[in-house]
């Protein structure tokens, strides 16, 4: 039947895609890395086209590079990258909140918006926690359930939530390699997201705001300090 072929090819390449993004997600295969479909086919033990599907998809997203001789190699974000990246969420989240500043949004359980902010909150709490304890493999992945969550909820525009997410995971991309050897990560591992969530919920589009931008200034004080580092 080609439609059900269909399906379960492209549910095979979504899988294999994202057990990769969490393999560069947690440093097991490190920026440069170099591979192969037929390794990575190997390695899953499954046939090479929706492996192939599945690397150019990673590639689309940055987090690979396609070299035409030599296979697929993991994306080397550089630090003036990660610059840009903060930047960039800055500009849409500040104009998101602007411009669409939430009102007051009670979370009962009977609420639409109540109950996805309930959602959020719980990932929040728990990313929260593991940014405190310094369990960057927890962390990574509430974060970024978070952020995603969070996007489409306040932006209520698809577009740009995956923009945001995009960002997210290439933020990720590039800190995890430099956090894992970190000797103070608690110092630069951000814990706000409850209060994010907070201030949404009470529609104070002006806390939600400096939330972030201190955020986004926590981020870029720990670029200038690999920075730093790196001379």
């Amino acid at each position: 039947m080609p439609a059900s072929g269909a399906v379960t090819r492209n549910t095979l390449r979504q899988q294999i895609a994202d057990a990769l993004r969490d393999e560069v997600l947690a440093g097991r295969l490190q920026p440069g890395e170099e591979f192969t479909v037929k390794q990575i086919a190997e390695q899953y033990g499954v046939s090479a086209t929706p492996v192939r599907e599945a690397l150019v998809d990673l590639c689309a997203q940055g987090l690979l590079d396609s070299d035409q001789h030599r296979g697929f190699r993991v994306h080397q974000y550089s630090i003036a990258d990660y610059r840009c990246m903060v930047e960039a969420r800055m500009l849409v989240v500040d104009g998101i909140f602007r411009r669409h500043a939430p009102g007051t949004v009670p979370p009962e359980p009977d609420h639409g918006i109540g109950v996805a902010l309930v959602s959020v909150r719980r990932r929040g709490e728990a990313a929260a926690r593991a940014a405190r304890a310094g369990d960057l493999d927890i962390l990574i992945g509430y974060d970024i359930r978070y952020w995603r969550e969070l996007g489409r909820l306040v932006s209520a525009n698809d577009y740009i939530a995956d923009f945001l997410h995009r960002l997210r995971v290439q933020a990720w991309v590039f800190s995890v390699p430099y956090l894992r050897s970190e000797r103070d990560v608690l110092g630069w591992l951000w814990s706000g997201h409850v209060d994010l969530v907070d201030a949404i919920t009470r529609g104070d589009a002006d806390a939600a705001v400096q939330v972030v931008r201190d955020y986004n200034t926590h981020s870029l004080e720990w670029a200038d300090r690999l920075e730093q580092r790196a001379r």
